[in-house]
């Protein structure tokens, strides 16, 4: 068996989300998972995360390795193919990948479940989905300029691209664009928008991002504490907020329909994610879907959670 340094420290790394989640109670519906996923993708010669290609490069079978180095025209051996294949067009890796099933060698069940709910961006849109009918916009809609506080909140996401790029400017660790960009999006704090991007930007990342996004969003309870401390006084912060106003149903049954349509024509990239937020969104308000409605903020979102 061997185990290398990487995988002992996403091992214990895993354990300590299972610790997080256990005994301190942070996030456990979602470190538990993340860290028992990290526990199966990472224990040596079991392969549950790799793909068919990737158990293939992992065997080292020279004559195996010589048939995938020939149709990618690079030497045979297993550094040569993986910077290959880097460069590659999806649709030749995706050759490649049918060639190693053909030659007998099967993708792990993590590596499944990445290529059907990650890598088809299709999870993190239904988690989209059932945020957007656990959300009440009430609150907003009747103190707009509440807005300005989740938009400051957003400063994170520039601050963070900034610092990756400044870790590649000094020669630390090399990142490039999209890297930095997928990276960013930890600093919004928001789980499933940091995993559809790093898929699409950084697949590559997708681990490493996903832990450091959830993990960070788990300490939450306990890094803004004393930040709260640090920027009120105790008058302040013992000021009980009140709505200002009731927000009427047709109010709420515009607001996402609204919502979307300026959003799909400003920037068409988002669609998709507020599409489905704000379908959720609709959902919950309209009051004429209870069932649906149900089923997507517990079963549904429970179950793509996992």
């Amino acid at each position: 068996m061997h185990l290398g340094a990487g995988q002992a420290i996403m091992l214990l790394v895993s354990l300590l989300l299972l610790w997080l989640a256990i005994a301190k109670k942070f996030e456990p519906l979602l470190l538990l998972p993340i860290g028992f996923g990290g526990l199966l993708s990472n224990i040596p010669e079991a392969g549950m995360a790799l793909t068919a290609l990737e158990s293939l490069l992992a065997h080292h079978d020279a004559g195996q390795l010589a048939v995938i180095a020939a149709k990618l025209n690079c030497a045979p051996d297993v550094h040569a193919i993986k910077e290959a294949l880097a460069l590659a067009l999806p649709s030749v890796q995706s050759q490649m990948e049918n060639l190693a099933v053909d030659m007998g060698y099967t993708p792990g069940v993590l590596a499944l479940f990445y290529k059907v709910a990650i890598g088809s961006g299709v999870a993190p849109l239904v988690i989209f989905m059932g945020v957007g009918a656990m959300t009440d916009f009430g609150p907003l809609l009747a103190n707009p300029r509440t807005l300005l506080l989740g938009a400051a909140a957003q400063f994170g996401i520039f601050a963070t691209v900034l610092g990756a790029l400044t870790l590649n400017y000094f020669g630390l660790i090399s990142f490039t664009l999209p890297q930095a960009a997928a990276i960013g999006i930890i600093g919004g704090a928001d789980g499933p928008t940091a995993i559809y991007l790093s898929g699409k930007l950084a697949p590559e990342l997708l681990g490493a991002i996903a832990v450091a996004a959830y993990s960070y969003m788990a300490l939450v309870p306990l890094i803004q504490p004393p930040i709260m401390r640090a920027l009120t006084t105790e008058t302040e912060r013992k000021i009980r907020m009140v709505q200002l106003r009731t927000v009427s149903k047709r109010e709420k049954i515009l607001f996402p329909v609204v919502l979307l349509l300026l959003v799909a024509l400003l920037l068409p990239d988002a669609a998709p994610l507020l599409g489905m937020f704000c379908f959720g969104n609709l959902m919950r308000e309209s009051g004429v879907v209870e069932r649906l409605s149900d089923t997507v903020q517990n079963g549904l979102i429970n179950i793509v959670t996992i």
